[in-house]
């Protein structure tokens, strides 16, 4: 048995707990602190403040999932304006040990680790996840992020990737329309200026300019609550298109990584858990030509672990070191 610091960066919220691992597995992840990043200058200042909320004194071990590629020395998050020296990360948290981990390679790990009451079924096959093959995780929240998981003899990899990042494929007239729009915008529109938190906002201002309408300009997160509230016609027309560009988006990724199961993560995949079974989420991930058969025989979960991040890299952390 082992004590370590769990720790999960997004762009918006740092979130910490201690967590106890033991051969290879998560045995315990306590009570999470979530911190707002903005309110922190730095990892090493949030550490401190988590430090002195904990009201004790913090393992000599670290497991850390931060949200962008884990390549080089220096990390500077995606959508955060953190930087992470890892040749000198020990000495300024002040341990002797630590792991890093890609924020959805920490989902993955969650995803191998986690409990089947956990899993919740969304659309396919209601059947448990596959013990073996390769798992497509896919999570929208303030970015949208994408990790592979594959399991062969009881053993399983995580292959973190940046998939998100791929560009947005239009599938009828509207999206065509959306995505002019959008490129008047940006130099390049990915799918995570569409499918994640801000991207509903970019959904909601180019289908209000296609339909001459008039809106007021909101951030996402008053955007969400009036999408899912669905009091606003055009808040729920963004989050209609929202869900059907999650459906795609996620239907090519299991089919570019060969998968034969599906997870959606992320703080909107656990936000949209009763909507995205009512919405198009499902008729856009099996409409993929010739091979709509087999993605009908996919099952399609939505990770519902209130802390997904924090438990992953945990176990990443396991997996690696117990």
């Amino acid at each position: 048995m082992r004590e370590i610091v769990a720790v999960d960066i997004g762009g918006t919220h740092a979130r910490f707990a201690i967590a106890t691992v033991a051969d290879g597995r998560v045995a315990e992840l306590g009570e999470a602190t979530t911190l707002k990043c903005a309110e922190h200058a730095s990892l090493a200042l949030a550490w401190e403040a988590f430090a002195h909320n904990s009201g004790r004194s913090l393992p000599d071990a670290a497991a850390i999932a931060v949200a962008c590629p884990i390549q080089g020395d220096i990390l500077k998050l995606t959508n955060n304006p953190w930087v992470i020296q890892r040749s000198n990360l020990n000495e300024r948290l002040g341990i002797s040990h630590s792991v890093l981990v890609n924020d959805f390679g920490a989902v993955g790990h969650a995803v191998a680790q986690v409990e089947d009451r956990y899993l919740r079924h969304l659309c396919g096959p209601n059947v448990p996840l596959p013990t073996s093959g390769v798992t497509t995780i896919v999570g929208p929240g303030t970015g949208l992020g994408a990790a592979c998981l594959m399991r062969r003899d009881e053993r399983y990899f995580v292959m973190e990737t940046e998939g998100g990042h791929i560009d947005f494929a239009p599938v009828d007239g509207l999206e065509d329309l959306i995505l002019a729009r959008l490129r008047m915008r940006y130099r390049r529109v990915s799918v995570e200026r569409v499918v994640s938190g801000p991207g509903l906002v970019n959904l909601y201002e180019a289908i209000a300019e296609i339909e001459n309408a008039t809106v007021k300009t909101r951030d996402d997160k008053a955007l969400w609550s009036m999408a899912l509230d669905g009091g606003d016609v055009m808040a729920a027309a963004a989050l209609e298109r929202f869900c059907l560009g999650l459906g795609s988006f996620a239907g090519d990724l299991a089919l570019a990584h060969g998968a034969n199961s599906v997870v959606i993560a992320g703080g909107l995949g656990l936000r949209l858990a009763d909507h995205l079974p009512r919405s198009g989420f499902q008729e856009r991930f099996v409409a993929k030509g010739r091979f709509e058969s087999i993605m009908a025989r996919t099952p399609v979960k939505l990770i519902t672990h209130p802390q997904p991040g924090l438990f992953g890299a945990a176990a990443a952390f396991a997996a690696q070191h117990t």
